[in-house]
């Protein structure tokens, strides 16, 4: 589903070879590149979704050479940039990309058994309806043992933690009211009702936080 979303949802600039680059992208890929190091499977297929630019799913190949990558995403211009980047890395382990939009119902039926599911900056750009489909779907998705990494800043306990974090969730709400922060229990929740089990609760930078859940043997 197309949102209206305000500009600080999104900071990308197109380079001349019409890939997109974001500065948060390139921010984070290194901290969450060392995440998935320290929680990812040894070997199996995992898949990006909601890809965005490209940038991350070449770190995170790199990061994890025995796992083979998918990216994903819905957007054409961002299909395209994650070519770019994936035709130029020329790594085995990395496909070109999918079209896939992660807030759809049943699209776990077309993946195949996953062993790790990568969600980076997505649950406060969409409803919370959308956001718990989207954990159902990755609980289904993956193989038993499976691995869920996900990303982005949150509630803590109901309370907004930061000036920025209160400015740009206030800025999303008057987007559109449906989106916005989600609370980090609420998502807690969603996981453990959709059948995973919570691995890990990782602070990050910038008041971020990565939720590691596993999908039980």
């Amino acid at each position: 589903m197309t949102r209206q979303l305000p500009a600080t949802a999104s900071i990308a600039q197109t380079a001349a070879d019409g890939r997109l680059v974001a500065p948060s992208a390139a921010n984070n890929a290194a901290p969450l590149s060392q995440v998935l190091r320290d929680i990812a499977p040894r070997e199996g297929r995992a898949l990006e979704l909601a890809s965005g630019t490209g940038q991350h799913c070449v770190a995170f190949a790199r990061a994890c050479p025995n796992l083979t990558w998918v990216p994903t995403d819905i957007d054409a211009d961002r299909l395209a940039s994650i070519g770019i980047y994936v035709s130029e890395a020329q790594l085995d382990n990395l496909t070109l990309p999918v079209r896939l939009d992660a807030t759809q119902a049943g699209w776990s039926e077309t993946t195949g058994p996953l062993n790790l599911a990568v969600l980076v900056n997505l649950l406060h750009l969409i409803s919370e309806a959308e956001a718990q489909t989207v954990i159902k779907e990755v609980a289904k998705a993956l193989a038993p043992g499976g691995v869920f990494l996900l990303y982005g800043p949150f509630m803590r306990g109901g309370e907004l933690t930061s000036e920025g974090d209160e400015r740009f969730h206030e800025s999303l709400i008057r987007a559109d009211p449906e989106i916005g922060y989600k609370d980090d229990f609420d998502v807690i929740d969603w996981a453990c009702d959709a059948g995973l089990d919570v691995a890990h609760i990782l602070e990050m930078p910038a008041n971020n936080l990565s939720l590691v859940f596993s999908k039980p043997e």
